[in-house]
């Protein structure tokens, strides 16, 4: 555990502002970015902002020769490789602010008791590319988050109780 005295706090927060700051400017940068996706003849381009809304789309001059179907396949697929491109992007962009944060105490290390929560925390799924209706988007089985070395909070937080809000007072 750290020792609480003053110049380490004022380090601590010394380097919790300039994180935050640096969090403020990333923000700032990633909002202004853009990925851009296209199939692979490049008959159809596809540009994104940093959230992944469509901002603009693009046919060559040719596209007339492709049917309905492989316009709207192009689409889709010129869509997806643009949020690829942005999501790149945007990890890149906060790849110092991640190594910046991996160098600073953790809550758990800080605080006598308190439990790892980054380790409790669930792994998200990535998100399906396959189109509605489509087998893997109608299976029956949700698959849901699984919290191996999850505590019991209440077990855990009376476990902990001590002084003069304890209920045994």
């Amino acid at each position: 555990m750290i020792d609480n005295n003053e110049a380490e706090t004022a380090a601590l927060l010394d380097a919790f502002s300039q994180q935050i700051s640096a969090i403020a400017e990333v923000a700032q940068k990633r909002a202004l970015l853009t990925g851009t996706g296209f199939t692979s003849d490049r008959r159809v381009i596809v540009t994104v902002n940093a959230d992944g809304a469509v901002i603009e789309t693009k046919f060559s001059s040719d596209i007339d020769e492709l049917t309905y179907d492989e316009i709207a396949k192009g689409v889709t697929t010129a869509a997806q490789r643009a949020l690829e491109d942005v999501g790149r992007q945007s990890q890149e962009l906060m790849q110092p602010v991640t190594d910046q944060r991996a160098t600073m105490p953790k809550l758990h290390e800080l605080l006598d008791n308190l439990p790892d929560l980054d380790s409790q925390a669930p792994t998200l799924p990535t998100a399906s590319l396959a189109p509605p209706n489509s087998p893997e988007r109608t299976s029956t089985e949700e698959a849901a988050p699984t919290f191996d070395d999850a505590e019991d909070h209440a077990r855990w937080t009376a476990e902990r109780r001590t002084g003069v809000t304890d209920s045994g007072w």
